[in-house]
């Protein structure tokens, strides 16, 4: 795939205001915890490669909940690009991006978004043709003030920003112009997993899907 058809790929800015980042340690889990996500208006899943079940999990769910759209985090390596897109991943994330990886990355067929934290690696991924970003870790780089200055700059750039962002500061990402979506964990509170507690997902994520609103 070329930059040119990488960047003609569906957005995953677009799939919804907030993506939840999933850290599954039981891929048995990984199908309801899905359902309940999609239940609660939060269609978009990523399920980082963190844990030694996660392709397995993004398998589960690319088969068993074919409405949601599964996609892989945590992706460092070209290995587990191919590997996560064989699983069923329908979208890529990074925590940062190195020329092998976006070689991969561009090459897989599916949308991606490559970690940045500075205006230099910015304009790097915009140079070949990249403009839908990750910004990580958001708050430790800079948080809303750091994104805001970088929308004069460099108005191509449109960021998906991820780590620390909470329920209470997620509103105040979303309202940037250069921001189409935030990812984050506080609709999957440890002890609501522990316990299988999935009506409890479903409530809080209705509540994030609807910060955008």
């Amino acid at each position: 795939m070329t930059s040119a058809e990488a960047s003609a790929a569906p957005s995953v800015l677009g799939l919804s205001p907030v993506v939840p980042v999933v850290v599954l340690e039981d891929p048995a889990d990984a199908v309801p915890l899905a359902r309940a996500l999609l239940a609660g208006g939060l269609p978009a899943i990523e399920v980082t490669l963190r844990t030694g079940g996660a392709l397995e999990a993004i398998r589960a769910v690319a088969e068993q909940v074919p409405e949601a759209v599964v996609g892989a985090g945590t992706v460092l390596t070209p290995v587990q690009v191919t590997a996560a897109v064989t699983a069923g991943a329908r979208f890529l994330v990074s925590p940062g991006c190195s020329p092998r990886l976006l070689d991969a990355f561009q090459a897989s067929g599916v949308p991606f978004l490559p970690g940045v934290s500075t205006a230099s690696e910015v304009v790097t991924l915009l140079e070949e043709g990249v403009t839908e970003l990750k910004f990580f870790p958001a708050e430790a780089a800079g948080g809303t003030a750091y994104l805001k200055s970088l929308a004069g700059p460099l108005p191509r750039a449109r960021f998906c920003p991820t780590g620390g962002i909470t329920a209470a500061s997620a509103p105040s990402y979303l309202r940037l112009p250069n921001v189409g979506c935030v990812g984050g964990t506080w609709m999957l509170p440890a002890d609501a997993l522990r316990a299988k507690d999935w009506g409890r997902v479903t409530r809080l994520a209705r509540e994030a899907a609807a910060l955008a609103a």
